[in-house]
């Protein structure tokens, strides 16, 4: 654990030192023979710099060296993942945005913070993630840097989707019949979440258009709610101009009623049956195959949630569907049995446009997210570099 002279004052340095179990300090000075203001930093897997203040941001883009932790930044070659946390006008003053940008650009992972209650009555983004989340996005870097080793490039940090803009769907649209009950899906969003996650962690600028998750949003993201297809359909379309990829991992629904009760429908007192009339939902991922041209297209990922049946097996449907939709790579889950909804773990196949095909087996989530922007990445760096997000 290494502070700042501010977080010293902050939080006595016994707490510090109760806490961790290890001697705290901040001097560069301090162990001289161990040379700790670089020592440090080399031998470090990962640094977590949280919560950082705007002071801390504008010192990193300078490259001082004043004090133990910003000795220790400048010599890390591994994944930095840095928390701010400050009043909203810090956040959003042009200085810090700047700081933020630059600091992104050169391979350091910066969640946004938090929208909430900041210091005394205000509110507002600038408050810290929450810790859980902050781990997440953490441990998804530490894999990556791990993963790639000689090939995460000269800073070590494996951040290959520095300056990307993505934009990803999660959860299950709900169509209503009445002002009580709707016709849906079981999927839970974890895809979604663990997919926003990991892109974070290699650098990228990530949107999410969410449909009915009840899980806690992916912190450093870019979120909007939905709840109807027709809704994640316009939310999708007017978020994917200039991106770099879309990944659908959303379970639309195909149908909707044809007509939504104004008041509960009631059962029959005879018992008789009532027929519910469904019409067809847009085809959100088609169209936005539709409408890629040129050079400057993104990416684009569709998921598809198969079952067998007497024409053939999940993967069948799910080959033909891959033709039919013209999307870079497709996703297949078999979820036959209930498997994979709601669960942290999955099984999966990832078909390529071009006809390869990847099994994935016995994996988290996680591990299927990281799968997925390799393959994507390999995509990206066939065709363009990406926008700066300066």
């Amino acid at each position: 654990m290494v502070p700042t002279r501010s977080a010293l004052r902050f939080v006595g340095r016994p707490t510090w030192e109760a806490l961790s179990g290890h001697p705290v300090t901040d001097e560069v000075f301090a162990n001289v023979h161990e040379v700790a203001h670089v020592a440090l930093g080399r031998s470090a897997d990962l640094v977590v710099v949280a919560p950082a203040t705007a002071d801390l941001l504008a010192r990193m883009v300078h490259g001082r060296a004043d004090d133990l932790l910003t000795a220790t930044l400048l010599t890390a070659r591994c994944p930095v993942v840095v928390a701010p946390a400050m009043h909203t006008e810090m956040w959003e003053h042009p200085a810090t945005r700047d700081n933020v940008a630059t600091l992104r650009a050169r391979g350091t992972i910066v969640i946004d913070p938090a929208t909430g209650r900041l210091t005394g009555a205000d509110s507002g983004p600038g408050r810290l993630p929450e810790p859980a989340q902050i781990v997440a996005i953490a441990l998804a870097a530490l894999g990556r840097s791990r993963l790639v080793g000689p090939d995460a490039g000269p800073d070590g940090t494996g951040t290959d989707l520095r300056g990307r803009r993505v934009l990803i769907t999660a959860g299950g649209t709900r169509e209503p019949l009445d002002p009580v009950r709707y016709v849906g899906n079981r999927s839970s969003g974890r895809m979604g979440y663990a997919l926003a996650t990991a892109a974070l962690a290699r650098g990228a600028h990530v949107s999410v258009v969410a449909a009915n998750v009840r899980l806690p949003d992916p912190a450093g993201v870019t979120l909007t709610a939905v709840e109807t297809t027709a809704e994640l359909h316009d939310q999708v379309l007017a978020e994917s101009d200039g991106v770099d990829v879309v990944v659908m991992a959303a379970a639309p629904s195909d149908f909707r009623p044809e007509r939504i009760a104004e008041a509960k429908i009631k059962k029959s007192p005879d018992g008789s049956v009532q027929h519910l009339r469904l019409v067809q939902n847009p085809d959100i991922l088609a169209e936005l195959v539709q409408r890629r041209a040129g050079s400057r297209h993104p990416v684009v990922v569709g998921f598809a949630a198969e079952t067998g049946d007497a024409d053939g097996d999940a993967l069948t449907h799910a080959r033909a569907k891959l033709a039919r939709k013209g999307c870079d790579l497709l996703v297949v889950n078999d979820v036959g049995g209930g498997r994979v909804f709601g669960r942290d773990d999955t099984e999966a196949v990832v078909l390529d446009r071009d006809g390869a095909e990847h099994p994935v087996s016995h994996a988290s989530k996680s591990e299927l997210a990281g799968i997925v922007w390799d393959l994507v990445g390999k995509r990206l760096d066939s065709q363009r570099p990406g926008p700066s997000l300066l």
